[in-house]
């Protein structure tokens, strides 16, 4: 019976004493901040394909937020912007509409000021005119949003590159050491999975960022031909 609660004892010790060594392992870790880690690992991942996988994330972000700011600038209220295109007509003719057209922000407002522009020649010539004019808009909307797609796919092959480079080291590593062991592959095992991982997450970041904007475009895409249309109807109205 001594004997059991003896090897108990010994047991627990070991074992409280293994949590003490993780616990204190754990706050090594932790005593070094967010910033403190990924800055050594961006450093221990060299300079060469790490710094290309960097410029691609500022250059991908900086087109993005410009994208961004763009689009929400270009967001326009097509129901009040009818509804102010229709009382306009209704009091003060083309001339009036196109002034509430000159005073408001955004593409939709572009396009309706060329159908009024071109109202005088007729209903088609306008539609033709909003037609032609909302696919140079659209145009505007998707501007430079090819390059982020181009850096969403740049980003990730780059960092299989710097594996496909870092394994090549650690092989002409065991070459010259003539010897398989840990410790003479682990560099450059190391500076190939973390090429990798920073190019993924450079793409993640990028594809986050990519969608939003492209649900964005879409979405003032399908306003600008709702309220083309309805436009169109107005205009039909007026000359009757």
């Amino acid at each position: 019976m001594k004997k059991v609660v003896n090897a108990l004892s010994v047991t627990g010790f070991m074992f409280f004493g293994a949590i003490q060594s993780t616990f204190a392992q754990e706050a090594a870790t932790e005593a070094k901040t967010f910033h403190q880690i990924l800055k050594q690992n961006f450093i221990d991942g060299g300079p060469g394909f790490m710094g290309i996988v960097l410029v691609a994330l500022i250059l991908g972000l900086a087109i993005a937020i410009e994208r961004i700011i763009y689009l929400n600038m270009a967001t326009t209220n097509t129901k009040k912007l009818l509804a102010n295109v229709d009382d306009a007509l209704s009091s003060g003719g083309v001339e009036a509409a196109k002034e509430v057209c000159r005073n408001t922000k955004g593409p939709v407002a572009s396009i309706f000021y060329q159908g009024l522009d071109r109202l005088d020649e007729g209903v088609e010539e306008a539609e033709k005119a909003v037609v032609s004019y909302g696919g140079v808009q659209m145009g505007q909307l998707e501007k430079n949003v090819s390059w982020i797609s181009l850096f969403i796919a740049l980003a990730p092959m780059l960092g299989f590159m710097g594996t496909v480079i870092g394994m090549i080291g650690a092989f002409n590593d065991i070459a010259v050491a003539n010897d398989i062991s840990p410790a003479v592959v682990a560099g450059g095992i190391k500076i190939a999975l973390l090429t990798t991982v920073f190019g993924l997450v450079v793409a993640i970041i990028l594809q986050i960022f990519y969608n939003y904007i492209v649900a964005k475009i879409d979405s003032i895409v399908n306003s600008m031909e709702d309220a083309s249309i309805s436009l169109i109807d107005l205009l039909v109205k007026y000359k009757k």
